[in-house]
């Protein structure tokens, strides 16, 4: 199995001052933003979006559409960067690989019997060599949340470091399903877990329940990958999925991300969003800056 280092007992990992990170998380929202640097910051949200669709009534005609979206975002507004990624199931791969070409946008695929996780090691490894095999440049993971939960931690890190290690040169982002965690102390030992274990990327949530990525949590995380980067030098992406939808909230986010770990995450290799509307926001609000008027939803394809 690939790792970072030989496990460690996460039961020691740092307790989690909950009244500090919710008080902290609220002040990153009390920031002024310049209008130059709004559109900026909006600009970048945009790039750091991976536009996703995980229904069982996905066809190939839905994701060639998403597609499309991705790298067209808004032909009437020169100079728009494109989505991050694409994020299916593995089945869909191919079609979303074909469809995006030369892009530059990457194709994720959910993996590991997503978004519950119950299925046996070799069903998920199974899973994760034929998304790969279909030409997926990430894997979207979900940790055994039963296991975590029963304590049974050194399972949970095999797990995720097995994946890892079949993903070959692919990255691995690794879910929490916060939402079910409890407590910010389980998620900064669930983050501790992914990242020794060989995540490149830790995420929130599947988006399948609520409450998904908060601000608070989000913090939690940031702080982890900091606290990890500063005993391994390793360096670690964050993507927040689910409930991010207005733009305003995901400047709050940035404005949190450059504030915990500085400019060296301010890009789509280090940072996400799993949002997919908050991508029509986005371009409302570019477009209100543009023009000075909002256009209407309508003109903004849904998917």
């Amino acid at each position: 199995m690939i790792a970072t280092q030989i496990t460690p007992d996460f039961s020691f990992s740092p307790r989690v001052d909950q009244v500090g990170i919710e008080e902290r998380a609220a002040r990153f929202t009390k920031r002024s933003i310049k209008n130059e640097t709004k559109i900026n910051g909006l600009k970048l949200a945009l790039n750091m979006i991976d536009l996703t669709t995980l229904e069982g009534k996905d066809t190939d005609g839905k994701v060639k559409q998403l597609c499309y979206k991705a790298v067209h975002l808004l032909d009437n507004y020169p100079g728009l960067p494109t989505v991050a990624a694409i994020c299916v199931y593995p089945s869909m791969v191919k079609v979303a690989k074909t469809a995006l070409g030369n892009s530059g946008v990457k194709v994720a695929a959910v993996a590991t019997a997503f978004p519950s996780g119950q299925a046996p090691r070799d069903v998920k490894i199974r899973d994760t060599k034929y998304a790969i095999s279909e030409g997926a440049d990430e894997i979207d993971m979900v940790i055994s949340r039963g296991k975590f939960h029963q304590g049974e931690y050194n399972f949970v890190f095999d797990e995720i470091a097995a994946v890892k290690e079949a993903c070959g040169e692919a990255r691995l982002k690794v879910i929490l399903e916060t939402g079910e965690l409890g407590t910010y102390d389980k998620v900064r030992r669930a983050s501790d877990i992914a990242m020794y274990a060989g995540a490149d990327f830790i995420k929130t949530s599947t988006g399948k329940i609520s409450p998904a990525a908060t601000m608070p949590v989000t913090l939690v995380m940031l702080e982890a990958i900091r606290d990890f980067y500063y005993k391994t030098g390793k360096r670690i992406a964050m993507k927040p999925a689910g409930g991010i939808s207005k733009s305003k909230l995901a400047l709050h986010y940035l404005v949190m991300l450059n504030e915990v770990l500085g400019e060296e995450w301010m890009n789509n290799q280090w940072f996400r969003f799993g949002a997919s509307s908050l991508a029509n926001d986005i371009l409302m609000q570019l477009m209100k800056q543009k023009t000075g008027v909002y256009q209407s939803p309508d003109y903004f394809s849904i998917d």
